[in-house]
């Protein structure tokens, strides 16, 4: 599991970040992308990529404000001459199903794959048994939404020194046992599948929010998440422009970090106001609340790993 920004960027592309739009790489876990937000420009920016847009299974739309929205009608059509064929779900609030029907409509464009688009409604908006997302309402100048992606626990290992000091070997024993199970071997003996196995292995957590101004919905999808994504338009001390403009500072984003407990914070959606001599700087304001923050920058990866394993590093 990882985090490619393709546009970081607020309102309008700049020569060092394009608008909004994030991939959730699950190629290990389901061999496919999730796409949140498409903003003008997405598909140029996944040509400097190695993602390929038939591998993007689902689309996340925030809100309908065109930053995070202008690059869908060119992505959803590409798909189709790069040969995707698979079963596209797009979810988003209110007046995405017009958007997009209207724009491929007066554009004759024609795609070659089913797509199915879903206008959200508060909760739970999936869940297959190894993903569920979860959706709340966010504080924004027209409906805003943030998502919550949680992965179901996996069970232990099988702990195969401990079954060869009670005589049992790799063997078709071993599938009913890390299944749970329990096997009777052929001295007669039953063993328990459950008394062989390792701790249950906690799925991962990714909270990636849309604009906002900060809320209590933001506490809640972003509570012990591994990673949060959360917007930061401004500086820190602009928090009445942001107030008024219905965004975040990077004071507040990192306070919302700090009371969900989330592991790292990845801060999004810079101003143009700001260039590259800002950006440390704007990462610094948040460290002094949350000290796990980092900047985004267009094509940052951050891995999403088990966080036994350390949590979720940068590259």
């Amino acid at each position: 599991m990882e985090l490619l920004f393709l546009g970081t960027g607020a309102g309008v592309p700049a020569k060092v970040r394009n608008v909004t739009s994030l991939a959730l790489k699950l190629l290990e876990e389901r061999n496919a992308v999730w796409l949140f937000d498409c903003g003008e420009a997405t598909q140029h920016q996944i040509l400097s990529t190695s993602l390929k847009p038939r591998k993007i299974e689902k689309i996340f739309i925030t809100h309908l404000h065109g930053d995070h929205i202008f690059g869908l009608p060119g992505l959803l059509g590409s798909r189709s001459f790069q040969g995707g064929t698979s079963l596209l779900t797009i979810y988003g609030p209110k007046g995405i199903k017009e958007f997009i029907e209207v724009s491929l409509k007066i554009s004759e464009t024609h795609l070659q794959y089913p797509l199915e688009i879903i206008e959200m409604e508060e909760g739970v908006i999936f869940d297959d048994g190894q993903f569920k997302v979860e959706a709340l309402p966010l504080d924004h100048a027209l409906p805003s939404w943030g998502f919550r992606i949680i992965e179901s626990d996996k069970p232990g290992t099988l702990m195969a020194e401990k079954l060869e000091a009670e005589g049992v070997f790799p063997g078709p024993h071993y599938k009913e046992l890390k299944a749970g199970k329990s096997v009777q071997l052929d001295d007669g003996r039953i063993i328990h599948g459950p008394d062989f196995l390792g701790p249950d292995q906690k799925g991962r957590i990714v909270a990636i929010l849309g604009d906002t101004r900060p809320c209590e919905n933001a506490v809640h999808l972003a509570s012990e998440a591994d990673v949060l994504v959360h917007e930061a338009t401004f500086s820190g001390d602009s928090s009445e422009m942001a107030h008024r403009y219905f965004h975040s500072t990077t004071l507040q984003a990192a306070e919302i970090a700090k009371k969900a407990d989330a592991f790292k914070l990845v801060l999004t959606h810079i101003s143009s106001r700001y260039g590259k001599a800002d950006w440390n700087t704007l990462r610094d304001e948040a460290r002094t609340i949350f000290p796990d923050a980092e900047i985004a920058n267009d094509f940052l990866e951050v891995p999403v790993p088990y966080r036994s394993t350390g949590g979720a590093s940068l590259k």
